[in-house]
């Protein structure tokens, strides 16, 4: 399938809310008497500027932060390193943060937080984490964070932090901000004031004695300086509430700074601060198709964006809001004569959604974030330039938890849902159902008090987005989220039907009638599974857990989906059948874009420096949850479909003739169904073991069991190293990935020859689809490699190594026998060495057949030994 779509969409993939929360500093400032006021919770982030490159020591690094009353918590996050000491939580007590009120600067030494109240301005600065370390190559698993030494800079300095002027005053309706640091290093902050202006207030540098000034931009002072006649009438004269500023932004020059306020009369003003001269007024309402409604209302819902690149210039992004309705309007500036500038309008796209919560902009993209009618997340982005049509791309955000309890028959409902809990009633007697409806009261009382929390906790705040790496964040007050692309099989299964129906066939197959068969076919599936009830969904469920045949199962739901057709479901799915060609190239086709059974290339010998560089890419524990997560989830979602093509598979050898044709083609879909079995319960494993815990393994057992095995001489397992998971519970294939998987897939995508790593930059959305792209195969339990399971041993996972081996052994026909030498040692571990001994001669059949097998019976000359069943029991059983 073409790669033009596998951008179309995203998935959102959690940050790690699994296990303990982060340890926050906390810190505190009293910088003024009793306040008044609470703005809304707020969120923001910064990333370095070279963030996305390979050798920096800023690369993948970024600095986000949450907002609530007087409370600012900022942490700084890495995709390559565990950072230490990287939350910090300060109190600025009896103030209340501005929302958007937190801005981050870099030079080459310093990083500067300036922080805006509705009181005061603080000035926090912190080395660079360049000048923290000064090799830009680092191999450490972890190292500290820019938030370290926070502890010793002095809040109380005067020269950090000064109260905002009473006269002019921040205007009390605006909560508009916007701070900068100048050449010099000057603290700059710019604020709306009470009389329609802008006032901005200038901290000297930070190790400067100086004073504090305060600078009004009033266009009754520039237009004494400017000919008259250059601005409209109707701005002429002193400013009055009308053009208070409800969004400001600064571009920063060499020595200079721009400065945008969109105001409540829909314009938007531009500013030089060294001229302290207005050198723009554009009335935006011209870009508005009907705005005589508008143009009598004050725009206090307006918005303002800024993106800057070196060969295109500087973009403004700015969003009209108007009552059930909205409008992005994207400009570029462009300079004029005399030191005067103009707009030229970009493009106009509209949205039908209610409430703009946030939205980033790129020289090429806009990304929107919204709370829909129903209070539900919507997050779409659109390519401004290149989608003429104006229609916006789907992010598949992560739904809150049913607001219902649902409790089948056969579960207890202390360990149903996510949360566990007890009860205990001793004073009265109980019949048992009396017993269980008791429980599943007290139960959803529970279950709803942990769901107000949670729902408060991921409710995105705001949209980060690196532009030098292309990655996009959700920040939340709990936690942040990742944005990555969705492969092209998910995103025409996941997609809504209006959007599907919308979609440019020719983009998926240079066969224009094939691609609308595999649409019609993802039709059909869609509309399978919608109509599949959770009772249906169990029985395959139980099916894969109890080694039962798929496809019985499928047999099954099909009976129960006729049985149960009130909607005219089947009726409409045999019409949508009708108009697929060819139904078994369709399926064909989408069989084999879910099929990762390959021969794994092994990567190319790389210089030393290369590989130093690349050791710790991708290695935090933040981009290991990632990546397992967004496997997980495509394994989630290649299950449906599986689970739906094999629904669909025993309907069209049901209507045989009818849609099929001659018996050859009814043999072919036989065929079919038989490679999609093995399909789906791939991809059961592969989400049993994204699910999967790993057990918490003390080193000293750790390094006894490695020890144990280097007698075996396994080059993968002796490279593992000894450690104690204490950083949070992983699941299994985390734990493959950070210890084994990660090395080899980072190697592979590297390994392109006359790359110059100092020119490499790091693209996030092509890097985390070609990561998963690699891991899939390493996962895929048909593929000849064995690193997984090897893996599991060599970790001391003997547990989830039994049962991955249970759940693969009836219907997985590669790697039997390292299968069975596997089970032998996990016999051995528990003491029963007779079940062993039996594991490894049936192992010892399979030798010459297995790689793995062959490393382990390899003699020292490289002949394979004579007696594999001696060698077995001399290298495993003796020790």
């Amino acid at each position: 399938m073409a790669a033009a779509l596998a951008e179309r969409s995203c998935l959102e993939l959690s940050g790690a809310e699994r296990g303990p929360r982060r340890r926050v500093r906390e810190l505190a400032l009293s910088p003024v008497g009793p306040g008044a006021g609470r703005y809304a919770d707020s969120a923001g982030g910064f990333c370095y500027q070279e963030s996305a490159q390979l050798v920096s020591v800023t690369r993948n690094r970024f600095i986000h932060w949450t907002t609530s009353g007087d409370t600012l918590e900022l942490v700084e996050e890495s995709l390559d390193i565990n950072l230490l000491n990287n939350a910090i939580r300060l109190k600025i007590q009896n103030c209340s943060l501005l929302p958007g009120g937190v801005h981050v600067c870099e030079t080459q030494n310093l990083i500067v937080i300036l922080i805006v109240t509705n009181q005061t301005v603080h000035r926090l600065v912190l080395p660079h984490p360049a000048r923290m370390y000064r090799s830009e190559l680092i191999t450490e698993g972890q190292m500290q964070s820019v938030f370290t030494d926070i502890g010793k800079v002095n809040f109380r300095d005067p020269s950090n932090y000064h109260m905002i002027p009473s006269i002019p005053g921040l205007a009390s309706n605006s909560t508009a901000s916007a701070a900068w640091l100048s050449s010099d290093g000057e603290a700059l902050f710019a604020l709306p004031s009470a009389s329609g202006g802008i006032f901005v207030l200038k901290l000297p540098p930070h190790d400067v004695h100086g004073i504090v000034s305060v600078v009004e931009l009033k266009q009754s002072s520039v237009m004494q300086r400017l000919l008259t006649g250059w601005m409209p009438t109707a701005i002429r004269g002193d400013q009055g509430p009308s053009d208070l500023p409800v969004s400001l932004s600064v571009h920063c020059l060499e020595h200079d700074a721009f400065l945008f306020a969109l105001c409540q009369d829909h314009k938007l003003r531009m500013w030089s601060y060294k001229d302290q001269m207005c050198l723009m007024v554009a009335d935006l309402l011209e870009f508005v198709p009907v705005n005589k409604d508008l143009r009598l209302a004050a725009g206090t819902g307006h918005r303002l964006r800024l993106a800057y690149s070196q060969s295109l210039g500087l973009y403004l992004g700015v969003y009209m809001h108007a009552p059930k309705r909205g409008q992005f309007c994207v400009f570029q500036l462009v300079s004029t004569e005399s030191n005067r500038y103009s707009l030229d309008h970009i493009s106009s796209l509209f949205t039908s959604q209610e409430t703009l919560v946030d939205f980033a902009l790129t020289p090429a993209e806009i990304w929107a974030l919204w709370h829909d009618d129903e209070n539900q997340t919507v997050v779409k982005y659109i390519n401004f330039e290149q989608n003429i049509a104006g229609q916006w791309n789907q992010v598949f955000v992560q739904p809150l938890p049913e607001e219902e309890v649902n409790i089948r028959d056969d579960q207890d409902p202390r360990v149903s849902g996510q949360y566990n809990t007890n009860q205990n009633v001793t004073e009265y007697e109980f019949s048992q159902e009396e017993f269980r409806q008791l429980q599943v009261e007290f139960w959803s009382k529970f279950y709803a008090c942990c769901l107000q929390y949670q729902e408060a906790l991921s409710r995105p705040l705001a949209l980060h987005l690196n532009p030098y790496t292309n990655m996009v964040c959700l920040l939340k007050k709990g936690f942040l989220s990742f944005l990555v692309p969705c492969s092209l099989v998910d995103h025409l299964y996941l997609l809504p039907d209006e959007h599907l129906l919308t979609e440019d066939d020719s983009t998926i197959f240079d066969d224009l009638e094939m691609s609308r068969d595999v649409v019609c076919l993802v039709q059909c599936l869609r509309l399978i599974g919608e109509s599949i009830s959770m009772e249906m969904a169990f029985i395959m469920e139980m099916a894969c857990s109890r080694l039962q045949p798929p496809e019985k199962a499928a047999e099954q739901i099909l009976e129960d989906l006729i049985a149960n057709d009130t909607e005219n479901v089947m009726e409409d799915i045999h019409s949508k059948l009708q108009e697929i060609r060819n139904p078994i190239h369709a399926i064909g086709v989408l069989i084999r874009e879910m099929d990762y059974e390959t021969e794994l290339e092994m990567e190319r010998a790389q210089p030393h420096n290369v590989r130093m560089n690349l050791s710790q890419l991708y290695g935090s524990g933040t981009a290991v949850t990632v990546v397992c997560r967004g496997v997980c989830k495509m394994a989630t979602t290649r299950f449906l479909i599986c689970r739906d093509l094999l629904i669909l598979q025993q309907l069209l050898l049901r209507l045989g003739d009818m849609i099929l044709g001659g018996g050859q083609l009814f043999q072919s879909q036989q065929d079919l169904l038989h490679r999609t079995s093995p399909l789906l319960l791939s991809y059961y494993l592969i989400r049993w073991a994204s699910q999967c815990l790993a057990s918490d393994v003390p080193v000293d057992t750790l390094e006894s069991n490695l020890q144990h095995l280097s007698v075996l001489e396994l080059t993968d397992t002796t490279a593992l190293t000894p450690h104690k998971l204490v950083s949070s519970p992983q699941t299994i294939v985390e734990l493959f990935f950070q210890e084994v998987a990660r090395k080899h897939i980072i190697s592979h995508l590297f390994s392109q020859p006359n790359t110059s790593l100092s020119e490499t930059s790091l693209n996030w959305p092509h890097l985390i689809t070609a990561i998963a792209a690699d891991l899939l195969p390493l996962l895929w339990p048909s593929n000849p490699g064995f690193l997984f399971p090897e893996c599991l041993m060599g970790s001391c996972q003997y547990t989830q190594l039994q049962e991955y081996i249970r759940l693969l052994q009836p219907w997985c026909h590669v790697n039997v026998g390292s299968c069975r030498f596997l089970m032998g040692r996990c016999y051995l571990v528990m003491g029963e060495g007779h079940k062993a001994l039996d594991c490894f001669c049936q192992a010892a059949s399979e030798v010459g057949k297995e790689e793995f097998l062959d490393r382990l019976i390899r003699a020292e000359d490289g002949e394979m030994a004579s007696t594999p069943r001696l060698q077995y029991y001399d290298k495993v059983l003796l020790p």
